[in-house]
């Protein structure tokens, strides 16, 4: 699997920045001809580039999942992730949007065996990369769905994606799910050490980016901790080390 990072910060879901806590991963397809991941991202040289500005990254659009899967500028497979996992998406119209990590598999012209295969097994390998980060069986009931299976379920709004499509292609999700499963069995331990490294690596730059929480500026709590030597007052949402423990601890006692 190819997975690269570029968030939508300009879009609405993004913006709404709504927490949640992964209960399964819901799979759709895009219902329109354009394979290429750049009409749906801005994009780069290696994802491709939108020229038109009708990507997602908008603001106005009531729409967004987590990812897209399909084509980068060299034509071959990859997934951009458009949403942090743990952000409630817009993508399936019920409450779905609370319980379900999302993605979008981007269609051709549905009859492609070749692009067919590329991006099945990319979406498969992302689910089953997404079930082992957060603990989910693929196999377990309502875990690993389409948008139609989320219909039937009362939990999504009325798309037949993507069971018009994997059927054509001798496809389905009981398919999808059994290759989900097997391909958790086949990672092996360095595959998970290094994903989760990774994980904790993107969640740490990121809250090493946030500001202040208000009560901190409230009671100017950061100054008033650099004023005594305590702190340098960077980063205040970042993860403590011990070793900045001890020096934060060792200076507040020479005070």
């Amino acid at each position: 699997m190819t997975l690269i990072r570029q968030y939508l910060t300009e879009n609405d879901c993004y913006k709404a920045g709504t927490a949640m806590t992964p209960k399964g991963v819901m799979v759709h397809s895009t219902g329109a001809d354009n394979p290429r991941l750049a009409r749906y991202v801005p994009g780069n040289e290696t994802i491709g580039v939108n020229r038109y500005g009708n990507h997602w990254d908008r603001p106005g659009l009531d729409v967004c999942v987590h990812a897209f899967v399909g084509k980068k500028a060299d034509g071959t497979a990859a997934t951009v992730q458009i949403l942090p996992w743990e952000m409630e998406g817009w993508h399936c119209g019920g409450s779905g949007n609370h319980t379900h990590i999302s993605f979008e598999i981007c269609e051709d012209g549905l009859d492609d065996p070749d692009y067919f295969a590329a991006v099945y097994r990319e979406a498969v390998e992302l689910t089953a990369m997404l079930c082992m980060e957060y603990g989910l069986d693929p196999l377990a009931d309502g875990v690993v769905i389409c948008h139609a299976e989320g219909h039937d379920r009362g939990i999504a709004s009325n798309h037949s994606d993507v069971l018009h499509w994997f059927p054509r292609h001798g496809k389905t999700m009981d398919d999808f799910r059994a290759d989900a499963a097997k391909e958790v069995d086949h990672m092996t331990e360095y595959e998970i050490r290094m994903a989760v490294r990774d994980e904790l690596a993107r969640i740490e730059a990121e809250r090493a980016q946030q500001p202040a929480s208000s009560w901190a500026v409230e009671t100017r709590v950061i100054p008033r901790a650099v004023e005594a030597g305590i702190s340098d007052g960077s980063r205040p949402n970042s993860a403590l080390t011990r070793e900045e423990g001890m020096a934060m601890i060792l200076a507040a006692l020479k005070k």
